[in-house]
């Protein structure tokens, strides 16, 4: 593992992957389950070349060569602290080669990657609507948490933008933007072709939904069975269990 040198408020965590290591600062807004859960989604495609937009920490980028064995992977992300920070986590596992952050705005991600080229592009973006809340413009975990810097356009245009003929764009968010999502999918050529939803409790209504669609198929959309994050006794569940477990 190279040596890094750690800044105010960072730590580094263990992916429990395949020896992986993360850069966290703990005042800053941290990868969760929902960024786990997008990364396991993902079909096996070895060779794959991927694009993950708004990367943040970099995590999905490292499970997706972990778990997934694709080929390459790009993160962008537009803030240049949590860019930089991205770079040291990707550098204390030595993945330069394999991995790559980008510190780029995503509306302007086809003037660095090459259009219609990608096989598989992912997104964790921001939930909120710009407007929902007071906000700080300038504060990395609003920028995390709210459409301030991007919107839910800005990510499915661009992911169609960088993806093949029937390359697969792979998001999760939230269920009540699940009209949203559904539209400017189809508006911007990504069919969608199969969808869960992530559940708390058994008995909880939905708090996560994550999509697959792919561009310029045709219709047909497969609903997975839902994901229970913890059992009755309030533990994690079995399969949260064995994603979080498995090395595949």
């Amino acid at each position: 593992m190279a040596k890094i040198i750690l800044k105010e408020n960072e730590k580094i965590e263990d992916l429990q992957c395949k020896g992986l290591k993360i850069i966290q600062n703990k005042k800053w807004f941290c990868f969760g389950m929902d960024a786990v859960l997008l990364a396991n989604f993902c079909d096996k495609k070895r060779g794959a070349k991927t694009v993950d937009l708004g990367t943040g920490t970099g995590i999905i980028p490292l499970i997706l060569y972990a778990k997934k064995h694709v080929d390459k992977v790009y993160g962008v992300e537009i803030q240049t602290e949590v860019a930089e920070m991205a770079k040291r986590s990707i550098e204390i596992n030595g993945l330069q080669d394999k991995i790559e952050i980008l510190n780029i705005d995503l509306k302007e991600v086809t003037k660095y990657l090459e259009p219609n080229s990608f096989d598989i592009v992912t997104s964790n973006p921001p939930y909120k609507l710009g407007n929902s809340g007071i906000v700080n413009p300038t504060d990395q975990k609003a920028i995390s948490r709210h459409e301030i810097l991007c919107t839910l356009e800005d990510v499915i245009k661009n992911a169609s933008k960088l993806l093949k003929q029937y390359g697969k764009f792979y998001l999760v968010h939230r269920p009540d933007r699940l009209v949203d999502i559904m539209c400017l999918l189809r508006q911007y050529k990504l069919e969608p072709k199969r969808i869960r939803f992530i559940h708390p409790h058994i008995n909880d209504k939905p708090n996560m939904v994550i999509i697959q669609a792919s561009k310029n198929a045709n219709r047909e959309l497969k609903f997975d069975a839902p994901l229970y994050v913890y059992n009755e006794n309030g533990n994690f569940s079995k399969e949260v269990h064995t994603i979080y477990d498995s090395e595949e």
